[in-house]
């Protein structure tokens, strides 16, 4: 009987499996046990090609050769990574390999990359899938005992090659008719593009807004305060003579408590974390971009088996891992998590009511601890912070509801109500995992703010000790950030989009899958189509012009909703991908026609008066995630330089953040408030401080290397050639 040659897809899973394989023979690119053959990829090995592998005439940039539809579809190997390709390839050839596990990512995207290898290798031998949710090794032996027949998933395979292959053909197609016809680094994408016209449309919001004033009536008495309502439950007047009317009709009247309603009430705990719910909470309380908290994530998963599956979109656990929690929880039973987690442990049976539903669970299960006793030292601060987002929903989930007592009161002036109501906490149930840190409830938008209210009977009489008009103004929506743009991003809303729309993308994962929304927003980010401010996301002028000129459906989150809604029927079995991809053909077609016919004009309004060293047209100025840089117009050229970049350095006066500015030896350290120091007087204040001068220079040729890193996009990883290349033009 030959060995299993068994596929990752990183080299520290492949390492991980190896181990609890027995697999401890070094080999080139592999790792040699008595029964398996543990090899890796490096993400992607194999790619879809580049337009130009298709016709000589695709290595114009040209409107005249639009739209690009190869007859089919080729795979080709990533140069990058044709070593481990090649390492791969003639490992599944060799004699002793009976038989095939694909053991990568347990998702689409996973699927999509172990396939495309044995697809391009030309493999026939038999596989079988490993599917697991997590990396300890107890998981890992469980699913290499319960391995699945691989033709189970090869629907779902296919889902993800027709999604790859349509983005490719819209992406690409779209992407090239803007550049084209504007001359202007411009690139669109199904979600890309809907995602930036969310930011665009937010902004315009806020622009058009008038602020409107408008009046509420404070009434204050013995111990608490109350708010004027009118019978339309309304307790904002837009007409400062109405309010002032009816102070006057209050003024000098006695106040009488007309009602007192007390109600028991119940608030169930929040929903496990699925990887978006994860990332939203760390960017409110962190600040974590979503990239950030989905590495973070990765490595508390893999590095340190400590957490579940991160790149899940479901909230809640099947009926099997049921059995598993008490492990679970006695994993847990650590500093500030131990007290309560043994607490859980002790009262069994556990409270799953808030936690199990396999109805809403498809490919993964929430984001949990695993049962892997953790060392809490050897996270870093911001894994611990992930961690502890983890472990204390995970505990608040397993926990009673919040039992409280509400109390609402009327109190009448004259003819007027006013309004107060408070609470009176009976059991913090599972608010005990958060402490101190959710003492009340989401941000409330009232005008009757909760209070802590006195003993009082209804009928007594009151003493007003005094009635006044506060003034406030109507504020304009909120811009996005992080957090708000991912909540935006899986609940798109589209006020042209039918309510069938709608509904599929409420069963789908919206715009992207909780994978991929990192991503997208680094794109939008590194093409200079949004900035930051503060956390503050908003759309530049490219951006803005950008959405005026892709064709209007591709700006709309119902495209994504039909695309999921044929790529899930798909991976089931109920559609086919071939009709698909014609489809998406046809469709690419018409975009770029749309976009040719267009009289849209693109103008760049960031054109400085410097002069590219290179080919002498003025340079553009942009705002990198990372600094301020000044880059060619043309998109031909790619010229780039640094004019200034955010830094870790702390002013010595104020321990602001401090911005470096010019280049070589020239190179300054700026401040807010007003500090100034060159980069050699740094270094020496760093020296004398304690760090060397091999450490400063370390600092600063990683900050170099942040600054330069270009991101590429999840949509289309056979485009990473290309779009180094449109990184680099602007």
């Amino acid at each position: 009987m030959g060995k299993s040659l068994v596929l990752a897809e990183k080299p520290s899973v492949g390492k991980e499996l190896a181990k609890v394989l027995g697999c401890r023979q070094n080999g080139d690119g592999c790792l040699i046990g008595a029964n398996y053959i543990v090899t890796w990829a490096l993400g992607h090995l194999v790619t879809l090609a580049d337009p130009e592998k298709y016709s000589a005439d695709y290595k114009t940039w040209s409107l005249e050769y639009l739209p690009m539809l190869p007859a089919k579809m080729q795979l080709v190997v990533i140069k990058e990574s044709s070593k481990q390709y090649n390492i791969v390839q003639s490992l599944l050839k060799r004699q002793d390999v009976s038989d095939i596990i694909i053991a990568t990512d347990s998702g689409r995207e996973g699927e999509l990359v172990a396939r495309w290898i044995l697809k391009k290798a030309g493999c026939q031998k038999p596989a079988k899938r490993l599917w697991i949710s997590s990396q300890t090794d107890k998981a890992v032996r469980e699913g290499f005992k319960n391995l699945k027949p691989a033709a189970d998933y090869y629907n779902l395979f296919l889902s993800a090659q027709a999604r790859a292959e349509a983005d490719w053909l819209v992406g690409l197609n779209v992407t090239r008719a803007l550049t084209c016809k504007h001359n202007a680094g411009l690139s669109a994408g199904r979600v890309q593009t809907p995602t930036l016209a969310m930011i665009v449309a937010r902004e315009q919001e806020i622009r058009n807004f008038v602020p409107k004033e408008y009046y509420t009536i404070k009434a204050r008495f013995p111990g608490f305060s109350a708010t004027w309502m009118g019978s339309n439950n309304q307790s904002r007047l837009f007409e400062r003579a109405a309010a002032e009317a009816i102070l006057e009709k209050i003024t000098n009247k006695p106040a009488l408590v007309s009602q007192v309603s007390k109600q028991y009430k119940q608030k169930a705990p929040p929903a496990a974390y699925d990887l978006t719910e994860l990332q939203r909470d760390a960017n409110r309380k962190y600040a974590y971009s979503a990239k950030e908290t989905l590495s973070l994530m990765q490595s508390l998963y893999e590095r340190h088996k400590l957490l579940t599956y991160p790149r899940t979109d479901s909230r809640y656990i099947t009926d099997d891992i049921v059995p598993t929690l008490p492990d679970r929880l006695q994993s847990i039973a650590v500093g500030g998590y131990k007290e309560m987690a043994l607490s859980l442990y002790k009262s069994r049976p556990l409270s799953t009511r808030y936690l199990v539903d396999n109805s809403k669970v498809s490919d993964h299960h929430a984001i949990i601890p695993t049962e892997e006793p953790v060392n809490l030292i050897k996270l870093s601060p911001q894994e611990r912070n992930i961690y502890d987002l983890v472990i204390r929903r995970f505990l608040a989930v397993l926990s009673p509801a919040f039992e409280y007592e509400e109390t609402k009161l009327t109190v009448q002036i004259g003819k007027e109500n006013f309004y107060a109501k408070g609470k009176i906490v009976k059991n913090l149930g599972w608010k005990a995992a958060y402490s101190q840190e959710i003492a009340a409830d989401d941000d409330d938008d009232s005008d009757i703010k909760e209070q802590t209210l006195p003993q009082i009977q209804q009928g007594s009489k009151l003493e007003v000790k005094s009635c006044a008009i506060e003034t406030g103004k109507t504020r304009p929506p909120a811009r996005y950030n992080e957090a708000t743009l991912l909540t935006a991003m899986e609940n798109p809303s589209d006020k042209e989009m039918s309510a069938e729309m709608k509904a599929i993308l409420k069963t789908t994962s919206g715009l992207g899958t909780p994978a991929t929304r990192a991503d997208i927003i680094e794109k939008l980010f590194s093409s200079f189509y949004i900035e930051r401010h503060g956390k503050e996301i908003i759309p530049t002028s490219k951006g803005i012009q950008l959405v005026s000129l892709v064709p209007t459906d591709l700006k709309s989150a119902e495209l994504t909703a039909k695309w999921e809604q044929e790529l899930a029927l798909i991976s089931k079995g109920h559609a086919k991908s071939d009709a698909f991809v014609t489809q998406m053909r046809n469709y690419a077609g018409k975009l770029v026609s749309a976009v040719i016919a267009s009289d849209a004009k693109y103008v760049h309004d960031n054109l400085t008066r410097e002069k590219c060293p290179n080919c002498e047209k003025f340079l553009l100025e942009v705002k990198g995630k990372h600094g301020v840089m000044r880059i060619c117009s043309d998109r031909e050229c790619g010229y780039r330089k640094n004019i200034s970049r955010e830094t870790n350095a702390r002013c010595p006066n104020c321990h602001k953040k401090l911005e470096l500015r010019g280049e070589g030896e020239k190179q300054i350290f700026f401040c807010p408030c007003g500090h100034r120091e060159r980069v050699a007087d740094f270094e020496k204040r760093r020296g004398e401080a304690g760090a060397g001068k091999n450490e400063v220079q370390k600092y600063l040729q990683s900050q170099k290397k942040q600054e330069n890193k270009i991101e590429d996009s999840p949509l289309a990883a056979q485009l990473a050639k290309w779009k180094e290349q449109q990184n680099k033009k602007g």
